[in-house]
């Protein structure tokens, strides 16, 4: 049986605290795996796949990337304000500051687990944008980001990119259009790291736990592909 809490974790500069779910396995963690919510924060769904993970046999973290804003932001983007807030929250989130507190995750994990463990990264929305990110920043061993937004401004970066990074993109994304679509292939498709996925007719948030945006056939395709990869280059 795996054990789920909101447990804190230390900034890197060690100045202040920040919550995330930790869900352990119920044996010996294979990894560590750390979940990037989308804007509306680490809900049931996040917490969901966080456990999910835990079942899998990985240290599984999903941390409050908006703690800056507001502590333990919970949103249904199924209930219209809701959405609306969570669209408010995204300018107002600091990303780099952001990739700071995954970088603090990533250290944190690796401390459960021992200084050499393996630790991937997967995000979803927002989420997915900083996964990208953290491949590009960050000293984690595998990245995954579902239907990422904004990626296409961020390609000069992926350079940087040498450790396994996989990407999901949803073909009928209305926050991402098909010119944006053909950027990411055109300038992210040479870098042998990186590994592109369409999911023709799809629109954004098809992987999510719940909810209206849910398409069940694509999103255990995408879950299925994220599974092998990350026990590929995490086991």
């Amino acid at each position: 049986m795996i054990m789920a809490e909101f447990s804190p974790i230390a900034t890197l500069e060690g100045d202040a605290r920040f919550d995330a779910y930790v869900a352990e396995p119920a044996g010996q963690a294979k990894a560590a795996i750390i979940i990037i919510q989308e804007i509306f924060g680490v809900n049931e769904g996040i917490r969901r796949k966080t456990e999910s993970w835990a079942e899998a046999g990985y240290l599984a973290l999903a941390p409050d990337l908006f703690w800056r804003i507001e502590p333990h932001i919970e949103l249904d983007p199924d209930v219209p304000d809701e959405m609306s807030k969570g669209l408010s929250l995204f300018p107002r989130f600091d990303q780099d500051a952001g990739i700071r507190d995954l970088e603090a995750t990533i250290k944190a994990a690796r401390a459960r687990l021992g200084g050499d463990a393996k630790v991937g990264l997967v995000g979803y929305c927002l989420g997915g944008r900083l996964a990208f990110m953290a491949a590009c920043r960050t000293d984690g061993d595998a990245f995954v980001g579902y239907y990422g937004v904004g990626i296409d401004g961020l390609i000069g970066e992926s350079k940087a990119i040498g450790k396994p990074t996989m990407l999901h993109i949803a073909g009928a994304d209305h926050f991402v259009s098909a010119e944006v679509q053909q950027k990411m292939h055109d300038g992210l498709g040479p870098n042998r790291h990186i590994t592109l996925h369409d999911y023709e007719g799809l629109d954004h948030g098809f992987a999510t736990e719940m909810g209206n945006r849910r398409d069940p056939a694509g999103a255990q395709l995408a879950d299925s592909r994220t599974v092998a990869f990350f026990a590929e280059h995490l086991d």
